[in-house]
């Protein structure tokens, strides 16, 4: 392979990485997900995460791909595990199941929850990370009274499990929602915009919702709605101390879907400088022999 030939691979290469943020922005949909704090290599945090998981999530949500034992991986004892973790099963072999029976999730909630082992994989998109929409998803709770858990979230609207986390962030949160929609005129499949309204429901801290809806001037508006939540009371934690309890959560939900991946990651770096090393040694030595070709 001759050398400028190399070098135009080189740069179509860049080019392509280069367009490749340009290609995620283009596909993003829905709100924008807040940043997860990186904390997978955190084991203070980590340990925090296991045990919120293990009190609040636990009670509903199987890890049927975990073990209690592999919590040695985050620094615990087995008898730290035994003393403050175990209390969905007897032994530390066990894997992380929930004590509830589908039946009655189905019941209570309308399905049965899904299993956490890989959801912090499974909910990554081009909006973010899985990471990401976890800790969005867990600070988007506000009251409604209309939903039969007496919930909503901004980022997965009529969700179907109730806030497990109110306890700490608070019980009473309410919300404004916008919502900006076309009129059309009153034809079958007609596409004729003839004018906007806005909806504006706002609920309070107890879930009560007011409406009012109104047509709005002129002939430009954005269409589409918009959520403002407001600020949750009544919590054992403020909102501070909430996000970082969260970030801890989602940061252990991240570990439990791949407890390899610090050890991966340290190996994937001396793979890669050993590859750049190889690649210089190759270059210079064919540089050396088809320097003597004549």
């Amino acid at each position: 392979m001759s050398m400028n030939l190399l070098k135009k691979l080189i740069v179509s290469a860049a080019l392509m990485t280069s367009a490749v943020p340009a290609l995620v922005l283009a596909n993003e949909g829905g709100f924008p997900l807040d940043r997860a704090p990186e904390r997978s290599t955190d084991l203070v945090a980590l340990q925090n995460g296991a045990k919120l998981f293990v009190n609040y999530c636990l009670n509903c949500h199987s890890a049927s791909a975990m073990r209690y034992n592999r919590l040695r991986d985050i620094g615990l004892t087995d008898e730290q595990i035994k003393g403050n973790l175990l209390f969905t099963a007897e032994k530390i072999g066990e894997l992380m199941k929930t004590n509830l029976s589908a039946k009655d999730a189905k019941t209570w909630f309308g399905v049965v929850p899904p299993d956490l082992s890989v959801i912090a994989r499974a909910k990554a998109s081009d909006r973010g990370s899985g990471a990401d929409w976890l800790y969005t998803y867990l600070r988007s709770y506000y009251r409604d009274s209309s939903r039969t858990t007496g919930w909503n979230n901004k980022e997965f609207v009529n969700v179907g499990m109730p806030h497990a986390l109110w306890e700490l962030q608070g019980a009473n949160r309410g919300a404004v929602i916008s919502e900006v929609k076309e009129l059309k005129e009153d034809k079958a499949n007609s596409e004729k915009v003839t004018g906007y309204t806005e909806t504006v429901s706002t609920y309070d801290g107890n879930g009560e919702v007011t409406v009012h809806t109104e047509k709005l001037e002129g002939e430009h508006h954005h269409v589409g709605k918009e959520v403002e939540l407001g600020a949750a009371t009544g919590g054992k934690l403020d909102a501070v101390a909430y996000d970082n309890a969260v970030g801890d959560l989602v940061a252990y939900l991240q570990w439990m879907g791949e407890p390899g991946q610090n050890s991966r990651k340290r190996i994937g770096v001396w793979v890669v400088l050993f590859m750049a090393l190889l690649a210089t040694l190759a270059w210079r030595l064919n540089a050396s022999y088809w320097k003597e070709v004549k």
